[in-house]
């Protein structure tokens, strides 16, 4: 994974506001991680941070959150955090993170741009912090080759995406616009049909035929073309440099402003994480599949683990400015009132710990705390 600057339906489509925002799902916090016990050993001596007895670290099982696979397994979060227990949670849904989030089940964790938006603008920009990238990449439209063979084909097709107004959604129902082709947002229907469904079914949904393609994150792409799909387009072609934010570090604003240190750990912890992937590619890769192979009772193949973890860049950046485009996306498709993103970041611990890291500071396009 060389070194450079995601989700599910949860009993149903998320909500949509008037506007229409997409609501925070209600349906509980995620399930707890199971770690490794050298992974949580402390070492001896060390000290509380901010004299907290745990942090609660929030994460998808997807390799797209690479950084917190690695930093669970490894036991990068509970080394920067000395004597305090990093205690974890997995979601499958952006919405219950950030519900997790604003009730303290969780403090910190690893999510998508769409959700992140979506949670800053509710709260009228009072329940979150942006304080971190993590991964660029990783999201590919896989399509039947018997039935798509070209771009072109796409038109009166079945593609899946995770989740109403989610990451891939927006990105999906953008490219389909600017191919001219009219979709209602809410209803999926027009010249081609989006299927919301949940990456864990896609594959089966993909094998019975009753969807033509997705536009999904990987590990579930690489799945499809396990089972006979072809890649027809990878997302990171239609951004400068192909380059675009796939998951943030987002903090609730409350713990930021209480526990600076707490944060600037599990920052760092993720700093050495990247590093470590990057320096450490092949091993890298296995203890991501070892974490996911914990949290979810099975590993991935090789077949679908291999060019699954090619197309996924581990970055530090948070790539703000293809945040404040994927942002005017979602509002293009309907999907999101004119946002005010002024304030969502708050990089200037990262910053911190990149600098004594010996590493450039990252921007915040302009959005970031004044």
């Amino acid at each position: 994974m060389p070194a450079t600057r995601s989700t599910a339906l949860r009993r149903g489509l998320a909500a949509v506001t008037a506007l229409p925002l997409l609501a925070l799902a209600a349906c509980g916090y995620g399930s707890q991680s199971k770690v490794d016990g050298a992974a949580q050993k402390v070492a001896a001596g060390a000290k509380k941070v901010d004299g907290l007895d745990s942090v609660k670290i929030g994460y998808f099982g997807n390799l797209t959150h690479a950084t917190a696979l690695v930093g669970v397994q490894k036991g990068f979060f509970q080394k920067a955090l000395g004597a305090t227990r990093a205690k974890y949670q997995i979601f499958n849904a952006g919405p219950s993170e950030i519900e997790a989030l604003n009730s303290g089940a969780v403090d910190i964790g690893w999510i998508g741009p769409s959700p992140s938006i979506n949670g800053y603008t509710k709260s009228d920009g009072k329940n979150l912090r942006i304080v971190g990238g993590s991964a660029s990449g990783g999201v590919k439209l896989v399509v039947n080759p018997k039935k798509i063979k070209s771009l072109q084909d796409v038109k009166g097709k079945r593609i899946a995406t995770p989740q109403l107004g989610n990451t891939q959604d927006v990105a999906f129902l953008n490219w389909a616009a600017e191919q001219g082709w009219k979709v209602d947002a809410q209803s999926g229907k027009g010249d081609v049909s989006v299927v919301r469904t949940d990456n864990k079914v896609t594959p089966d949904a993909y094998k019975s035929g009753s969807i033509d393609g997705a536009w999904a994150p990987e590990p579930t792409a690489s799945k499809l073309v396990a089972a006979g799909g072809k890649v027809l387009l990878d997302e990171s072609s239609l951004w400068p440099d192909k380059k675009f934010v796939i998951t943030n570090i987002v903090v609730s604003q409350k713990f930021l402003t209480a526990h600076p240190e707490a944060v600037e750990a599990v920052l760092r912890g993720s700093v050495d994480a990247n590093k470590w992937i990057n320096a450490h590619p092949d091993d890298a890769k296995a203890a991501a599949n070892r974490q996911l192979a914990v949290d979810s009772g099975k590993a991935l193949p090789a077949a679908v683990l291999d060019p699954a973890w090619k197309s996924i860049r581990v970055t530090d950046d948070p790539l703000a400015a293809t945040l404040r485009t994927e942002a005017q996306h979602a509002v293009k498709a309907g999907l999101l009132k004119q946002p005010k993103l002024d304030g969502i970041y708050d990089l200037r611990i990262l910053n911190k710990v990149l600098q004594a890291e010996g590493d450039p500071a990252v921007g915040d396009a302009g959005l970031g705390v004044k």
